[in-house]
C-alpha cells in the first residue's frame, strides 16, 4: 500500500488531517489500532478554542458543532465564597470557545472521511515506522490479522505518547521537558443539566473544583484529589458533597446533584518532546506534548500542529520550497511552550499543592484578587484561552 502522507492514529488530529489534506487534494491514509466504536466513545477535551472552531467550519467538520455545540464567552472563577467572570469577548475583540465534546468532533470527521477522504482503516495496529530518515519512510502494521506495509513520502504520528511514532526519533536526537503534578483530578459524568451557563474554575482550602459541561443535560465536574486516588474509593454522595463545599459562594448559588454515569482519576502532568520532527517523520499531539487540563488546551494543541503541518505540505505542492516543512518543529514549539505556560499558570493559581506553606496560600489569594481588578491581567488570560494563533 502506497500515499503521500501516513497518518498513525485516528484521534481528532490524525482525523481533521486527513480532511485538511483531502481538500487540499493531497491523498492520505490513516491507521488507527483501536474499533471506530472506541474512538467514538473515548470520553477527552470538550472546549474548542476560537481558532480550532474556525478550523473545522473551513474545513466542512462543523455542521453540527454549531447546531449542537454550546458557544462560551466566559469563565468565572470562585475563591474565598467570591465569585468573577471573565468576559472573553470584551477582552480579545470577539473571541470565545465553543464546548462541543471530542467524541462528537471525532464522529464527524469519521463520518466525513469515510464519504469524501482516502482510506481509514481501524483496528490497524501500527508496529513500527522505519526509514524516517530517508525520502520513503515506511509504517509496519497490522490489520486483520496480517502485517502489511504503508509506502509514504511523508508519516504523522498522532498517536499518543504512547504510540510508536516517536520512538523511531533516535533518543540522541531527542530532549524531554517535563513535570509531574502531585495531584490529579478526579473526574465524573452527570446526568443533570449544568448548574451554571459557563465553566466555574473554584479555588478552595480543599483544593481545586472544575464545573463543566457536555450538552444542556449532562453535566462534566471535576475535584483536585491526592495523586493516585482511586475513584471508586468515593461514593457519589461524599463527591457531591465536596464539589458542593468547594463551589460554595456567599451569595447562596446552588449546585444541582444527579445521577453519575462515569467516574475517574486523570493525572496531572507536562511534558514536551523536541524535535517534534526527524527526517519525514512529523510527531503531532500528545505523542510531541502533553499539558495539564486546567488550560483546556489539549486537543487545540494538536490541532494547531496538524494545520501546520498541512500548510507546510501544502505550500511545498504549490511551490517547490519545504521551507516550512523544515520549521515544522520550532513553528509548532513556539504556540506548545505557550500553552505550557498558561497551563502551568493556571494549575498552580488555582491547586492547593500538598506542601502549600501559609505564604504560597497568600500568593494564589493574591493572583486571584488581581484578576478580579485588573482589566489588564483579564486580558492575558482571556487572550490564552480564547487560542494563541495558528
Amino acid at each position: 500500500m502506497r500515499t503521500t502522507v501516513g497518518i498513525i492514529g485516528a484521534g481528532p488530529s490524525g482525523l481533521l488531517l486527513a480532511r485538511l489534506l483531502h481538500n487540499a487534494g493531497i491523498d492520505s491514509v490513516v491507521l488507527e489500532s483501536r474499533d471506530r466504536s472506541y474512538v467514538e466513545q473515548r470520553q477527552r477535551a470538550g472546549i474548542l478554542e476560537q481558532g480550532t472552531v474556525d478550523v473545522l467550519r473551513a474545513a466542512g467538520a462543523g455542521d453540527r458543532m454549531d447546531r449542537e455545540g454550546l458557544r462560551h464567552d466566559g469563565i468565572e472563577l470562585r475563591y474565598a465564597r467570591q465569585r468573577h467572570r471573565v468576559d472573553f469577548p470584551a477582552l480579545t475583540g470577539g473571541r470565545s470557545v465553543m464546548v462541543y465534546a471530542q467524541t462528537e468532533v471525532c464522529k464527524d470527521l469519521i463520518a466525513l472521511q469515510l464519504k469524501e477522504g482516502g482510506p481509514l482503516l481501524f483496528e490497524a495496529e501500527a508496529l513500527a515506522v522505519e526509514g524516517a530518515d530517508t525520502d520513503s519512510p515506511r509504517v509496519r502494521f497490522r490489520h486483520e490479522g496480517v502485517e502489511d506495509v504503508l509506502e509514504c513520502d511523508y508519516v504523522v504520528g498522532c498517536d499518543g505518547f504512547w504510540g510508536v511514532a516517536r520512538q523511531a526519533i533516535p533518543a540522541e536526537l531527542t530532549r524531554i521537558f517535563e513535570r509531574t503534578y502531585p495531584f490529579g483530578w478526579l473526574g465524573i459524568l452527570a446526568d443533570v443539566p449544568p448548574s451554571h451557563d459557563e465553566l466555574v474554575y473554584a479555588h478552595h482550602d480543599r483544593g481545586f473544583a472544575l464545573l463543566s459541561m457536555r450538552s444542556p443535560s449532562v453535566s462534566r465536574l471535576y475535584l483536585q484529589v491526592p495523586e493516585g486516588t482511586d475513584a471508586e474509593a468515593w461514593s457519589d454522595d461524599d463527591i457531591w458533597a465536596e464539589l458542593e463545599r468547594r463551589f460554595e459562594t456567599a451569595d447562596g448559588w446552588r449546585l444541582e446533584r444527579g445521577p453519575i454515569t462515569q467516574k475517574s482519576v486523570t493525572p496531572m502532568r507536562s511534558h514536551v518532546h523536541e524535535p517534534m520532527r526527524h527526517g519525514r517523520l512529523f510527531l503531532a499531539g500528545d505523542a510531541a506534548h502533553i499539558v495539564p487540563p486546567t488550560g483546556a488546551k489539549g486537543l487545540n494543541l494538536a490541532v494547531g500542529d496538524v494545520v501546520t503541518f498541512a500548510r507546510a505540505l501544502t505550500h511545498e505542492r504549490q511551490t517547490g520550497s519545504a521551507e516550512l516543512l523544515d520549521a515544522y518543529s520550532p513553528t509548532c514549539l513556539r504556540r506548545v511552550w505557550q500553552a505550557e505556560r498558561f497551563s502551568y499558570d493556571m494549575t498552580t493559581l488555582l491547586h492547593r499543592a500538598p506542601d502549600a506553606t501559609p505564604f504560597e496560600d497568600r500568593l494564589r489569594l493574591a493572583r486571584l484578587e488581581r484578576l478580579a481588578s485588573s482589566r489588564a491581567a483579564e486580558t492575558e488570560l482571556a487572550e490564552a484561552y480564547t487560542g494563541f494563533p495558528f
